[in-house]
């Protein structure tokens, strides 16, 4: 049964920012990783990108919802890496405000 994780990172970008610097980090984890290594698919419906992680054993499905000040990261992980919930949970907000860092 998959484990919901749950990730709030507030920003200062606005909206319209905040989402081009999404999808342009989600470009740098395809390339980071190559077409073999992670199977990336990703679809925007307005301010909400639902996505779908593939490594070799593993998926990893959620979405992201970009809203004024905020974004709102939901994972569903895997049994497996429910395990590593905590650990996986700070470094996606780590790397979030890092992204999302008014520059």
């Amino acid at each position: 049964m998959p484990k919901p994780v749950v990730i709030d990172v507030s920003h200062e970008l606005g909206l319209t920012e905040a989402k081009r610097r999404l999808r342009t980090g989600f470009g740098r984890i395809r390339e980071q990783f190559g077409v073999g290594a992670v199977a990336l698919e990703e679809r925007w419906e307005g301010e909400r990108l639902d996505f779908t992680a593939r490594v070799p054993g593993q998926t990893i499905g959620g979405c992201v919802y970009v809203m004024e000040k905020s974004v709102r990261i939901e994972l569903n992980l895997p049994w497996a890496l429910g395990l590593l919930a905590n650990k996986l949970q700070d470094q996606v907000r780590r790397a979030g405000t890092l992204l999302l860092e008014k520059k």
